[in-house]
């Protein structure tokens, strides 16, 4: 296709955005819109989808060692335990530094256990993270059948809790981001759909002197792309700040709460709903044309 032509279509494009330009100004706002609410629910689903993650990495399972094994053995066996398959981590606390950790939990009633203090009862222990959450299982199995260690400890109910929740968690982020994006096509395309109706006539005079179908629709198909890329922009400028705004509020006051940083989402999410702007926006106005090019 030649340049000349393309520079038709652009202008062509153009000249319609400027003359329609109350409908111009409606689709731009409703893709902002659009984009805006899918893009404050991607921001949720994404962020419960990462503290979900978070929540079942710490999980930790406590395999309390016998009392009577030498130092050699405990190093044998911490050894063993790290050859485990899906062991991420294992770390010995002494039952000295466990002591210290009760003691630290009590805060100013830690004189209760004076009386404890000369003839320890706590164990030397092995703390074990896995890879991954379906790993805890496993490793536990195999902890309990290695000699000298007397006792494996995880809250097996508080876990099952824990995973539920968070694939509840999942489901309903995937659900919701489904729905929006759906509702979003939805709209921008029965609002360029409004648009060329509004412009029937004129697309049907141009089929009647022989212009071909895709000389007609691709100034509507660049206009549609013009449209999807110009609401963006009020959206991302919102989605931005506003995340911006959420996240330093939430390390101020919350900082127990693991929400992403917004340099590892924004730049991610700004190119996802510039494209999905711009692709909905061009489909839209490639679908809704189909009608009124059969003349």
């Amino acid at each position: 296709m030649r340049f000349s032509t393309w520079e038709f279509y652009l202008r062509e494009a153009g000249r319609s955005l400027v003359r329609n330009r109350f409908m111009t100004l409606a689709s731009i706002s409703t893709v902002a819109l659009s984009l805006l609410i899918l893009g404050l629910f991607l921001l949720g689903a994404v962020n419960l989808n990462h503290i979900a993650l978070t929540l079942e990495n710490q999980v930790e399972v406590s395999a309390y060692l016998e009392d009577e094994l030498e130092a050699e053995e405990i190093t044998a066996i911490t050894a063993r335990v790290q050859g485990l398959t899906g062991v991420r981590e294992v770390k010995f606390i002494s039952k000295e530094e466990a002591l210290e950790r009760l003691k630290e939990q009590f805060g100013e009633r830690k004189d209760l256990l004076a009386s404890v203090e000369k003839n320890n009862p706590l164990r030397n222990a092995l703390e074990v993270r896995t890879l991954t959450p379906t790993n805890v299982k496993p490793v536990v199995e195999e902890l309990k059948g290695l000699p000298g260690v007397a006792k494996v400890s995880f809250k097996e109910e508080i876990i099952e809790r824990l995973f539920a929740l968070t694939k509840a968690i999942r489901l309903a982020g995937l659900a919701v981001v489904l729905l929006l994006v759906g509702a979003t096509i939805f709209l921008i395309s029965n609002t360029i759909r409004l648009t060329v109706f509004a412009r029937r006539r004129e697309i049907s005079i141009m089929k009647l002197v022989g212009a071909t179908d895709w000389f007609i629709r691709w100034p509507f198909v660049l206009e549609g792309l013009c449209l999807g890329l110009l609401g963006s922009v009020p959206a991302l400028i919102l989605v931005v700040r506003f995340y911006h705004w959420l996240a330093a509020g939430v390390y101020q006051t919350l900082p127990f709460i693991p929400l992403l940083h917004p340099d590892s989402i924004l730049g991610r999410l700004q190119l996802l709903l510039v494209g999905i702007g711009i692709l909905v926006g061009t489909l839209g106005s490639a679908i809704s044309m189909r009608r009124f090019l059969r003349v």
